[in-house]
């Protein structure tokens, strides 16, 4: 899945090589998956249990830094993104949060991609360990050194060998399907890449270097480690790429879409985060094109959805802090190999 992510569809991507995600070390450093620091004082107290429940929502673990988030400090290169990517633009901001949302339902009506959660999914039992480890791969890859990057896309590589099965086809005959059929692993990347930037576009807080463009293009290579052919790399040829897929009726809305809609519309939250999840879910509605809305069967939420959602990620940003531990931990890997270089 671009894995792919992930977030999507083919198996779970929770045990990434080395520890498994809710396994992973802390660290006394009282910082969140977004690395700010931990509040003091009455509010302190007051936020503490939002922020645990954040942080064992998106990392595994309720408190400190997941050991893997420390190891991206560790490496010999730079990595495939940096300062002044558009990658960390994108994925160092809050809209991420409604972008996976919004991939988990464009990417649920391809019935190839939906095929895979259902048969070889655990999301019912561990969602939020599928969420984690969904989380971990695109850090890695954004954040970590190359080795670390490739290393980490090679394993769930193999986890995708193992989700194969077979899919009822319109006319009800059997339709194989694989976790590693390129126009599958396409339809994934696609979805992701136009949740993340449609996500930022509306939300985002960080201006994106080279706009939407540098965006597509520089996560292409992300898609092209998990096996993409040729995926889009201007914003118009994503669009487009998009576009070829409904308008060929390869999508579609069934009972297992409809399942995993009233899944994702109400999950099995903790109690500090049932009343704030309706606003991203309707957020991620409202961001998405009107005709993938229309097929899952939704019309535009009505009301001031786009303020409220900007409200509730500013407010989490205020929680869990600005800047991912990831990527400061990037920034500790790169001041150490200028400081070597400099040093030669």
């Amino acid at each position: 899945m671009t894995s792919v992510v992930a977030i999507s569809a083919v198996g779970s991507t929770s045990e990434l090589p080395g520890e498994a995600s809710g396994g992973a070390r802390e660290h006394a450093t009282p910082t969140g998956p977004s690395g700010g620091e931990q509040p003091v004082g009455r509010v302190g107290r007051t936020l503490a249990p939002i922020r645990a429940s954040l942080m064992r929502t998106f990392t595994g673990q309720p408190t400190g830094t997941p050991q893997w988030v420390v190891d991206l400090e560790q490496g010999d290169d730079r990595g495939f993104f940096g300062p002044g990517s558009a990658a960390w633009a994108v994925h160092g901001d809050m809209p991420t949060i409604v972008a996976g949302i919004r991939a988990l339902l464009t990417q649920a009506l391809h019935p190839g991609a939906l095929a895979g959660v259902h048969d070889h999914s655990r999301y019912r039992e561990d969602p939020f360990g599928r969420l984690s480890g969904t989380i971990r791969w695109i850090f890695t890859v954004t954040y970590g050194s190359r080795a670390t990057a490739v290393g980490g896309t090679r394993w769930v590589q193999k986890i995708h060998e193992r989700v194969v099965g077979t899919y009822p086809g319109p006319d009800g005959s059997p339709v194989p399907y694989s976790a590693s059929d390129p126009d599958l692993l396409r339809w994934v990347h696609l979805a992701f890449t136009d949740a993340f930037i449609g996500a930022h576009l509306v939300w985002g807080k960080r201006p994106i270097p080279g706009g939407p463009d540098a965006y597509v293009a520089e996560w292409a290579l992300a898609g092209e480690l998990m096996g993409v052919e040729d995926p889009p790399r201007t914003y118009a040829d994503l669009q487009m790429q998009l576009r070829s897929y409904l308008d060929a009726g390869v999508l579609r809305n069934d009972e297992r879409v409809d399942d995993v809609v009233r899944f994702l519309r109400k999950p099995p939250l903790e109690p500090s985060l049932r009343l704030s999840y309706p606003v991203l879910f309707r957020g991620a509605l409202t961001s998405l094109h009107p005709d993938y809305r229309r097929l899952l069967g939704f019309s535009r939420p009505r009301g001031p959805v786009v303020w409220g959602t900007k409200v509730l990620l500013a407010a989490t940003g205020a929680i869990l802090g600005r800047e991912p531990a990831a990527e400061r931990a990037a920034k500790v890997r790169l001041a150490r190999l200028d400081a070597a270089e400099v040093g030669r």
